[in-house]
């Protein structure tokens, strides 16, 4: 029993053991360093913005009172959401008639094109930050040491910078092109039976856009956070030090130059 128990005990431990191996191997201090802090703004920023993006949803509708004899009044909803593919959203516009019959419609325009580019870049942002946090903290030394890291790390920081603005940009000029097709406004202009007089037409339940607005915001502010790391990245590779190499070597051989007419 006592052989069972203290192998059991050993195996507990071992796992315990290589955590805290990895815990205390973190160097916590990087995160003071510009390198380090903005990489954890990153990280979190890229979280608020596909969270906001994906996690959206919203109602448009419209109150149709019909002019038969029934004076029916019937109140449309439509939902929609992430990823924005409107003409995929049905609501049933009643055709005020004696039957009491109803016609299926769509909303206008599909947009998912942008958002799902802006989501799935939030995502990559997640976990390429996470990864090169674990990098920095964990394996600094490698990280100064191997040229390699800091330049691939400069590559794809310029990359995820331009990736951000071109996000930011489309998402918004497709967020603007949703609130245009969903307002109460667009859907009883689709409606044909708000043309004529057999029903009168009036707004309903209007979408709140503010989540859609905050994830635009949090796209710019990706992008800003990216493209101000690129110098302080830029500072770890081998390009910065040949730049400083170069701009000393001329000065020594002036200074050289001025010692040897002082001589003469």
């Amino acid at each position: 029993m006592s052989s069972t128990e203290s192998s059991s005990r050993t195996a507990d431990k071992s796992p315990r053991q290589q955590v805290d191996r990895l815990l205390v191997g973190l160097r916590w201090r990087r995160l003071e360093e510009p390198l380090g802090f903005i990489k954890v703004l990153q990280w979190l920023f890229a979280i608020f913005a596909f969270g906001s993006c994906g996690s959206y949803s919203g109602e448009t509708g419209a109150m149709v009172r019909c002019n038969n004899e029934a004076k029916d009044v019937s109140s449309i909803i439509a939902s929609f959401g992430y990823p924005f593919r409107l003409n995929r959203v049905q609501y049933e516009m009643p055709l005020c008639d004696d039957s009491s019959t109803s016609k299926t419609m769509h909303l206008m325009g599909d947009f998912s094109a942008p958002a799902e580019f802006f989501v799935t870049l939030g995502i990559f942002s997640f976990f390429y930050t996470m990864a090169a946090l674990v990098l920095y903290l964990r394996f600094h030394q490698l990280y100064t040491e191997n040229k390699r890291f800091p330049l691939v790390d400069f590559c794809v920081t310029v990359s995820f910078t331009f990736f951000w603005l071109v996000a930011a940009a489309a998402w918004g000029k497709g967020l603007s092109d949703v609130k245009g097709a969903t307002r109460p406004s667009s859907l009883i202009a689709a409606m044909t039976v708000c043309h004529g007089e057999e029903a009168v037409c009036s707004a309903g339940a209007t979408p709140s856009m503010g989540l859609a607005n905050i994830s635009v915001l949090f796209g710019f502010i990706n992008f800003f956070l990216w493209a101000g790391n690129c110098w302080f990245v830029f500072k770890e590779t081998p390009w910065h030090g040949q730049g400083q190499d170069q701009d000393q070597g001329p000065s020594q051989e002036s200074t050289v130059e001025q010692g040897a007419v002082e001589k003469q």
